[in-house]
């Protein structure tokens, strides 16, 4: 389980120049008739497919009605103006705050929160006014990534807008808690995809693209070696190599119940779980959450038989090691799938299936 922060917030900083001697063969070079160099670059090469991809990307500018606010990252998702981005990249604009959007040719909108979902860290904003020739980035299927694919992040890391960064896919299904490390901040969850890609204070709310160029995440966190606190805070931590994004093909189901309602749709087994660490899977509690029952009744894991202290150890053939474990993988479902619980009772294992049920809102 990785407790890390979210990369929403930029931030000033230092830079001194330097050279990049490496010539290495993603372009050609030829001796043009006035002797300039021209430069040629082949479809699908990092610098081609960066080309197509960034002016579909938008720097976002959050502030809120205390002064308060930063800098994050979205993309275009269709033609009427809907740019997603992640739920703490827009939180301080909630309530009366300001959002706008940039474009790399230096048009910038006003814009506005269509719905958010902060268990899912998703967000959908509108752009006011927008443009005729908003051209949305093509969404892949994030199920069929496989680890070692190339990856390609864009976002404004520490307000650094229009930075392109490369990795690889390094891993799938990471179980992954998130927070922008304030006090008040709410954990997000999510299955994530795990990539080397340089994702910093700045980036959340971009887009990892695959190789083609099509989108198969929102890059939404970092782990940190920084003692600081997170992103949140007054001193924010950098990239370590270990990103990891919101798997597109649950972030555009997620947008879609933004457009349509304004408001998150969550699948749920109907049960309180412990969020302590664990490495022996998720305990159902004694007691539920705001004096709910720890098993709601009639809910999914009443009917499937799920009592107070069972462990569960698999969601499908998914392994379950804690609480928030569990939670991101019943995210990545939605209402009315059917799945296969395996859980421990008194030292034996069991099996169960059931029919995830739903939750509306953040609430």
């Amino acid at each position: 389980m990785a407790a890390l922060v979210a990369g929403g917030l930029g931030g000033g900083l230092g830079y001194t120049l330097a050279k990049d001697h490496d010539n290495g063969g993603s372009t050609t070079v030829s001796a043009s008739d006035n002797g300039a160099a021209q430069i040629k670059r082949a479809p699908g090469t990092i610098a081609n497919v960066a080309a197509k991809a960034l002016p579909s990307t938008v720097t976002i500018e959050a502030e809120g009605t205390n002064g308060d606010g930063g800098t994050g990252t979205g993309f275009v998702f269709d033609k009427q103006g809907h740019i997603i981005t992640n739920n703490h990249v827009v939180a301080d604009a909630l309530d009366g705050g300001k959002l706008t959007a940039t474009f790399p040719d230096g048009r910038k909108y006003d814009a506005e929160v269509v719905g958010h979902a902060q268990g899912y860290d998703v967000a959908v904003v509108k752009l006011k006014n927008p443009p005729s020739d908003l051209k949305p980035l093509v969404l892949g299927d994030s199920d069929k990534v496989a680890v070692g694919d190339e990856t390609i992040a864009i976002g404004a890391p520490f307000g650094l807008s229009n930075t392109v960064t490369t990795g690889i896919i390094s891993a799938k299904n990471r179980p992954v808690a998130s927070s922008d490390g304030s006090s008040t901040s709410k954990a997000s969850y999510m299955s994530a995809l795990q990539t080397d890609a340089s994702i910093n204070p700045g980036n959340s709310g971009g887009p990892l693209l695959d190789a083609s160029g099509a989108v198969i995440g929102i890059n939404s966190a970092i782990q940190s070696t920084g003692s600081s606190g997170g992103f949140g805070s007054g001193g924010q931590s950098g990239s370590i190599g270990l990103g990891f994004a919101i798997p597109i093909n649950q972030a555009k189901y997620v947008a879609q119940q933004l457009i349509k309602t304004g408001k998150p749709v969550y699948a749920k087994i109907g049960a309180s779980v412990s969020l302590e660490d664990s490495s022996d899977g998720a305990k159902i509690t004694d007691q539920g959450t705001g004096g709910a029952a720890p098993v709601e009744a009639g809910g999914p894991a009443d009917k499937a038989g799920l009592k107070p202290g069972d462990v569960i150890t698999k969601l499908d053939d998914s392994v379950i090691d804690s609480g928030p474990t569990l939670i991101g993988e019943i995210w990545t479902h939605q209402p009315g799938d059917k799945v296969t619980v395996t859980y421990k009772r008194g030292g034996e294992e069991h099996t169960a299936e059931l029919t995830l049920g739903a939750r509306v809102g953040d609430s």
